[in-house]
This record gives structure tokens, sequence and C-alpha cells, in this order.
């Protein structure tokens, strides 16, 4: 008997939560702003160039027959040839039988309702794997700034989705000789996140036998492009540092050229050689410079420069020059902090539309020892 109340009482609280749950989402304040994100995304998505330009020539009657028009004829394409019989047959069956032919209607609607069923069982399958993917890529991801004496080093990513395409590392070379990466994969998802993870352990594993940079990089170039997969390829900045000197050595794969920020100006390093995995006869030029006293060197990924708000514009590169005009002499995690808070609030409730990730190093002196953040793709900075 106390079983059964027990049972009964933790029916009716579930079904309390359920209804408390579904209530506040209707009654949120988010709800306007993500139907309207969704409605957007579902735009883009499902609707080619062509589509939308056709759109834009119509009155608003005609264009929002048009867009649902586009919208179920391409969503019903996108399912298998057996669920776009299902649905077709469901959709004819549920708005074609008469107000009286309630068997009718009602089983049409369940054949549509069990090809959705599919898919959300077929998308949780697959955002399950990802998450999986997701842990492996943590898993292998720095989860702690290095310590070099003489240096500040403060490391950011954040992918878009469950996985991400861009590479953050480092790796200590000699007990004073640090080296860093950052790199973009082209595309993004799994793929991307793939080719990132075997970017990262081709170079570690290459390193200590290729003690220069331009060699080391033609070499990982020559693995990629032996084993890599077809139409990938990757951006990189790969640069050393030695304990308690001011040299930065860098080489530069087809990636945004890394911004020095300097007491009266900022400025920014040479573009290098190709993205990796483009050419096989690709080269990579050494660039050494020296950082004074309180300098900062920023390596960024695009995420940051094309981040999106919702009317569609980019953060673009002149507004992050124009933040980093002034900021010489900032801490490496302070500085990291007022280009992520300045690019969140550009963006404001606009989805990130690719991977953030970012390295910012300052020139702290002898004596200076970095005790920064962890990476915040493991810990919230």
């Amino acid at each position: 008997m106390n079983q059964k109340k027990d049972h009964l009482k933790n029916s009716v609280e579930n079904a309390t939560r359920f209804t408390r749950s579904v209530f506040d989402n209707i009654t949120g304040s988010e709800l306007p702003t993500e139907l309207r994100r969704d409605l957007k995304e579902s735009y883009q998505f499902f609707l080619d160039d062509t589509e939308r330009d056709h759109l834009a020539e119509l009155g608003r009657i005609k264009k929002s027959f048009f867009a649902i028009w586009y919208l179920s004829k391409n969503l019903i394409l996108k399912l298998t040839p057996v669920r776009r019989i299902i649905v077709l047959i469901g959709s004819v069956v549920a708005f074609g039988g008469m107000p009286d032919e309630t068997d009718e209607v009602l089983f049409g609607f369940l054949l549509v309702l069990f090809v959705l069923g599919l898919e959300l069982k077929d998308k949780l399958t697959a955002h399950g794997e990802l998450e999986a993917g997701r842990a492996v890529q943590l898993a292998i991801m720095p989860d702690t700034t290095p310590v070099l004496n003489g240096w500040e080093i403060w490391m950011y990513s954040k992918p878009a989705n469950e996985v991400g395409g861009d590479l953050i590392d480092h790796m200590s070379l000699t007990e004073t000789t640090l080296a860093l990466t950052l790199g973009d994969i082209a595309g993004k998802g799994l793929p991307a996140a793939l080719m990132a993870a075997k970017i990262q352990a081709t170079l570690r594993a290459i390193a200590p036998d290729y003690p220069d940079l331009s060699a080391r990089g033609e070499r990982l170039n020559s693995i990629v492009i032996r084993d890599g997969m077809p139409q990938k390829f990757a951006s990189m900045i790969h640069l050393q540092l030695a304990a308690n000197e001011g040299e930065v050595s860098v080489i530069n794969a087809g990636h945004h050229p890394p911004i020095q920020v300097q007491k009266d100006q900022i400025s920014e390093w040479g573009k290098g050689g190709p993205a990796i995995g483009l050419s096989k006869s690709s080269t990579y030029p050494l660039e050494t410079r020296s950082l004074e006293l309180n300098d900062l060197l920023v390596l960024y990924s695009d995420g940051i420069t094309e981040a999106r708000n919702e009317m569609g514009r980019f953060y673009s590169e002149e507004r992050f020059k124009d933040l980093l005009q002034y900021t010489h002499g900032m801490d490496a995690v302070a500085l990291g902090t007022r280009i992520l808070r300045s690019v969140e609030d550009f963006v404001q409730n606009a989805r990130q539309s690719d991977d953030v990730s970012m390295i910012v190093i300052r020139r702290v002196g002898k004596l200076g020892i970095n005790s920064l953040p962890s990476i915040s793709g493991k810990h919230q900075v």
C-alpha cells in the first residue's frame, strides 16, 4: 500500500514539474528571441541563395506564401525517401480529410509524428556521439596555461558546436623553451575536430626532431597532405618563447597575423606561407621579433573578428584593432577578458557562429612568472 502511495506521489510530482517547466518555457522572456533565432537559422539552412533572392523581390504577402512553400519543400527533400513518402501520405490524409473524418485526420497526424520521432531519434544519437567526441577533444587539450619565467600567457578556446575545429596547444620543448600553437581548421563539426586532433598529435611528435620552426612546419605540411582528408586544410600560428628572453620566433601558415601591442602603436606581423595541407611545396619563413617590457602579442581565430550579431553584421578586424589601441601594459588575462566581453556585447543574443580561440602573451621581464587561469574550453575564465 505504501509503495502505491509513494508511486502515486512521485507521479504527481513529476507531472507538476513537467507542467511548471512547460509553463515557464511558454511565459519565459527568452521565448520570442529563441523563436526569432530558430526561424532565421531555418531560413538560412533550408533556403538556397536563389530562393532567398527571389523572396527579397516579393511583397510581404507573396513572400510569406513562397517562404512556407520553399521551407516545406526543402524540409521534405532532406528526408530519406521512405520517410518522405510517409510524411506526404500523412499530410494528404490529415489535411485532405473531411472535418467529420476524425480517425483519418488523426491517422495522418500520427504518421507525420512518427517521422518526427525518427528524426529526433537520429538527432539525439548523433548528439550523443558528438558529446563523446567532445570529451575526447577536451581530454587531449591542455587544461592549464603554461608557466614560463619572463612571460604571462593566457589561452582561451570555446567551440561553436559540440566539437570544435580550432586547435590550441602548448608544449615544453626544454626546461626553458615553450612552443604555442593556435590553428583554425577549414570547415566545422566532427571532420574539422578530427583534423585538429591529428595536427596536434603530429606536431607534438615531430617537434623534438625538428628544432627549426620552418623545417617543422614543412614536415607537418607534408604529413598532413600525405594522410589528410580531401579539401581539408588548416591555417595556423606556431611560435616559440624562451624563458627570460624577449625574442619570439614565429611561423605563420595562412593565419591572421599576430598583433603586437606596443606602447605607442599596434602592428601586425608577417603573413608567412600558405595554410597547412594546401600544397606540397609550401614553405614557412621564420619571423623573429623582440617584445619590450609590457608589450603584448595577440593570436586569435576568425571567430573573434567574424562574430555576428542578430543583424548579420560582423565584429570586424577594424573594431578589434581599435579595441587593442590603448591596451599596452594590461596583463594578459585582463586583455583577453576585455576582448571577450567586447565581442559578447556586440553579438548580444545571436548564437555563436564560429569557434573562438585566442592566445595573449605579455612580456613581463626576468622575474615574472605566469600564474594565469586555465583554458576556458574546460574551465570558464
